[in-house]
């Protein structure tokens, strides 16, 4: 595995994560784009006024686009950064953090001269240490993401949905979806929050509405709720009366009684 370090403005990185996490490189770039192997940890620079690490992630996969995609992109009708990657973000600063929260160094700065670039192990390893530290009871999760993402799709089967996890769209993968017939769009759209980066999910979801309408779901800690409330008055908040915030331990709940009723039925034979 190895440790890179990607360095773009706030506004590369917002319409990155807005995009669905996908990152690209140009062409002159190509060796290092080879390079890059799935599972390699990605670290996420912010330009001035940033001037500092405010995340990191793993790459998901690499693919070659022949469409623009970003803004700049679009505008010129040209492809600038062809060589692109998708990543998981593990963790990530809210944007108005950025500048108070942010990692730096002066030998990062040294190395932000360059868009792209490979860092050594021991420097990587300290900062995504320094995003670890916090206290123990943040780090502690009731339920897993694994477990609630199963029991969406089985509570959807249950309702006669086409429900599926992890499903491809045009900027990545959203956790779980429900679809009325094989070849219809997600009618149900949900993104599980159990340690990952609210911002990112709520852009997907955001996508997923713009794209095709659907019903969007944010399934997360009730302690989450406020940072919910927050980012919807704000960045998301064209999506602030679609978007319907779901509590883990209600998931729980109904995927019990559903499962619960389905068996009364079988044992009634009705």
């Amino acid at each position: 595995m190895n440790y890179w370090m990607a360095v773009g403005t706030i506004e590369n990185w917002k319409e990155a994560f807005e995009k669905g996490n996908v990152w690209g490189l140009r062409e002159k770039l190509k060796h290092r784009w080879e390079a890059l192997q799935e599972g390699d940890v990605i670290l996420f620079y912010v330009m001035r006024p940033v001037a500092g690490i405010v995340g990191y992630g793993t790459v998901k996969t690499k693919f070659r686009q022949t469409q623009p995609l970003w803004s700049e992109e679009v505008d010129k009708n040209e492809i600038i950064w062809p060589l692109r990657f998708e990543f998981n973000v593990e963790h990530c600063l809210a944007p108005d953090e950025w500048e108070t929260k942010m990692l730096t160094s002066e030998l990062l700065r040294f190395k932000a001269n360059l868009s792209f670039r490979q860092l050594e192990t021991s420097l990587a390893q300290e900062l995504i240490s320094k995003f670890k530290e916090r206290p123990v009871e943040e780090l502690e999760e009731p339920v897993s993401h694994k477990e609630i993402k199963a029991k969406l799709i089985e509570i959807g089967k249950l309702q006669d949905y086409i429900a599926e996890g992890e499903y491809p769209f045009d900027l990545g993968r959203l956790d779980v979806v429900w679809r009325r017939v094989a070849r219809s769009v997600p009618t149900y759209v949900f993104e599980i929050n159990v340690k990952g980066d609210l911002y990112h999910d709520l852009s997907k979801l955001k996508h997923a509405y713009d794209l095709w309408n659907s019903r969007i779901f944010i399934v997360a800690s009730q302690a989450d709720s406020d940072k919910v409330k927050a980012l919807l008055s704000g960045s998301f908040h064209e999506i602030k009366e679609q978007l319907r915030f779901v509590d883990l331990e209600r998931i729980r709940d109904l995927y019990e009684r559903k499962r619960a009723f389905v068996d009364l039925e079988k044992e009634l034979g009705i």
